[in-house]
């Protein structure tokens, strides 16, 4: 059952305390010019640290949505308000009274920022954040098979409100319930559904876009460029999208689910996962079959290098077991390792919220299980040899701690033009690689050690993957490519993200900010001359009126 949200806010404090206490770097003076605009422009709800009474409540806030807890160090820097907007007025009161404060501006949804971005800027830059928690509204219109959904809902609570409506329409997105739908399809959103009906963002029909000047912009009054950009160019660059309308999609009333394990040498896992590369991206457009490797798999209950195959199949599973055990008999699959369900079962089943978890868990904005992590992404356009997965997998046999995920492409996401959206990741690519390292508050010491580890397992794979350039998911942000301001020209790290869709999105980019209001480290800059911004956050990396209609 999903807690308050005051329940969970104040288990957290309780829990996270001594780790998450923060020390506040903001001056006073710059907290009580915001914090008067806001007042003066009726929005109530947004807090600062300037007393010890406020400060509290400001942590908590702050603490709630860091997904990531390689960024709750007390030596951060931090806002000088965080704002909750609840209406349309609010949002655009909080962007202007940002800019007459002089504050740069962070937005945050649900906080999964891989690199913390949506709640970080650097020590020189006084910011504010705006947290979205509180515009969650997700609204269906069931004559227009679409529905308008606030920037701040999770996919969880926007799953949770399709499923509420009906039994045979879904959205395709993400599978991680907490994940905020305003950053999530700002960089693209790909899920179990992407390869019948494409990303998230493939699937917006309209938005409603607060831009730096307090417009209220819809899909029309944007522009096409715009409305372009905003699909997947990323998220904190073109101003706050108070809200999605998107497109709901058909599903059938029982589909299939399945997550085996198969344990095994790293000369056997290989063989798997090769003949895997061929059947993955090239099932049909129903069929979902991802590759997770490595050598502390939680699937496997035990210790030792395995992969972990997870499947979801639109239809029964008799049909899902014929077409496996016909295109991949490697796999061994049998009827009862697939579970028959409903869609919305199958969102809670490839949740990761546990079992005896049910539909009304996803709700809950709070993630079950925090740690410190690093990823790194890329494509795979050319099937990679037995030889180079062995040498790959002898390499991560050894650090349990990493693992990959291998998403396949192939279906709509072969159909679908890279030019149609800023996401060019299309016709081409077999799969996407994910590289991920997780650990502890007992290993926050060897944070480094860990990060450095996963740079050199990427650095390995550099011949086996996409190159010129070597491409990356932008919604798995890395700054080991570079960051905007530095030495590195913006188009280093922008082309490995968006291939040749990056010129079109700095065009998009001057034509509604031009004065680069909304940035961050790897934002759009107004042009592509390496711009130096105000706002350079390395991280310790080296390198018209609107309808309120929703």
């Amino acid at each position: 059952m999903a807690l308050p949200i005051f329940l969970l806010l104040l288990l957290l404090l309780i829990t996270f305390s001594s780790l998450l206490s923060f020390t506040i770097t903001t001056t006073t003076t710059t907290s009580q010019d915001i914090a008067t605009c806001l007042s003066s422009s009726n929005v109530l709800n947004f807090t600062t640290p300037s007393s010890a009474s406020s400060t509290t409540t400001f942590n908590l806030i702050l603490n709630f949505s860091i997904q990531n807890l390689r960024f709750s160090s007390p030596d951060l820097p931090k806002p000088a308000a965080i704002i909750l907007p609840s209406t349309l007025p609010d949002l655009r009161a909080a962007v202007l009274c940002c800019r007459a404060a002089s504050l740069s501006i962070r937005i945050r949804s649900g906080g999964h920022s891989y690199e913390g971005l949506s709640y970080l800027a650097d020590h020189h830059t006084p910011f504010a954040l705006i947290d979205m928690m509180n515009l969650n509204q997700v609204r269906l219109d069931a004559g227009s098979l679409t529905a308008w959904v606030q920037a701040g809902a999770t996919l969880g609570e926007t799953y949770y409100a399709i499923a509420e409506s009906s039994d045979t329409l879904g959205f395709s997105a993400g599978s991680c319930p907490t994940v905020g739908s305003g950053g999530h399809i700002a960089g693209g959103g790909f899920g179990l559904l992407s390869r019948k009906y494409g990303l998230a963002a493939d699937n917006i029909v309209d938005a409603i876009l607060v831009d730096s000047s307090g417009r209220v912009l819809d899909r029309e009054s944007m522009g096409d460029d715009v409305f372009w950009a905003i699909r997947g160019g990323g998220g904190g660059t073109w101003g706050v999208v108070f809200a999605w309308r998107i497109k709901l999609l058909p599903v059938p009333k029982i589909v299939t689910g399945f997550i085996v394990s198969r344990p095994g040498s790293t000369r056997f896992i290989s063989g798997l996962v090769h003949k895997w590369q061929r059947v993955g991206p090239s099932l049909p457009d129903e069929f979902y079959l991802a590759a997770f490797v490595g050598a502390g798999l939680p699937e496997m209950g035990r210790a030792g290098f395995s992969a972990t195959f997870k499947g979801f199949y639109l239809g029964p599973k008799s049909d899902a077991v014929e077409i496996l055990n016909r295109r991949f008999p490697e796999l061994g699959l049998i009827e009862p390792e697939c579970h028959e369900m409903s869609w919305i079962d199958s969102v809670v089943f490839f949740s990761g919220l546990g079992v005896n978890s049910t539909m009304s868990d996803l709700k809950d904005r709070a993630l079950r299980r925090r740690g410190f992590f690093k990823a790194k992404s890329d494509y795979v356009r050319a099937r990679i040899s037995k030889r180079d997965l062995k040498t790959a997998f002898d390499l991560l046999a050894v650090e349990p701690k990493a693992y990959l995920i291998m998403d396949p492409y192939g279906g709509a996401m072969s159909r679908i033009k890279s030019g149609d959206l800023p996401f060019p990741h299309r016709d081409g690519n077999l799969y996407s690689i994910q590289y991920m390292i997780e650990w502890t508050v007992e290993d926050e010491g060897r944070g480094k050690e860990y990060m450095e580890w996963l740079r050199g397992l990427y650095e390995l794979m550099g011949e086996m993957v996409s190159r010129g350039p070597r491409a990356a998911y932008v919604n798995y942000l890395d700054l080991d490519l570079g960051v905007t301001g530095n030495e590195n020209d913006a188009r280093v790290w922008g082309e490995k993200y968006y291939l040749g869709n990056y010129d079109r999105l700095v065009r998009a980019k001057m034509a509604i900010d031009p004065d680069n209001v909304f940035n961050n480290p790897q934002s759009i800059p107004p042009s592509g001359s390496g711009l130096n911004l105000s706002l350079v956050d390395v991280l310790g990396h080296s390198v018209g009126t609107q309808k309120d209609r929703v």
